[in-house]
């Protein structure tokens, strides 16, 4: 087995530990690293833009992953979708001095 320290991207949470998956050798792909990235962390695959090596490689398809050696930190870095975003902090109309009426207005 080949053990990854895997986290989402994500600044604003107060903790953003790593977890320590555990892939198959015989099975390192993309997909199936993100696959149980995803299902560790609970995250859909579909919200994940890209798999990030720390500190600044992004990792693309099957061979970058065999490259990997244990206990490499990753990051899942999310697309931001106004819709499904699974970490907003706060919607506009939630924060201080947000006036909805002023937003509306038309010139």
């Amino acid at each position: 087995e080949l053990v990854l320290k895997v986290r989402i991207q994500n600044p604003n949470l107060r903790e953003n530990d790593f977890i320590e998956i555990e892939l198959d050798r015989q099975e390192l792909t993309y997909k199936e690293l993100l696959q149980v990235s995803c299902r560790e962390l609970g995250v859909n695959p579909e919200h994940v833009q890209k798999i990030r090596k720390l500190p600044n490689t992004m990792l693309r398809k099957d061979k970058d992953v065999a490259r990997l050696q244990d206990f490499q930190e990753l990051e899942l870095v999310l697309a931001v979708s106004d819709k499904n975003s699974l970490f907003r902090v706060s919607a506009l109309s939630e924060q201080s001095g947000y006036n909805k009426k002023a937003s509306e207005l038309t010139y």
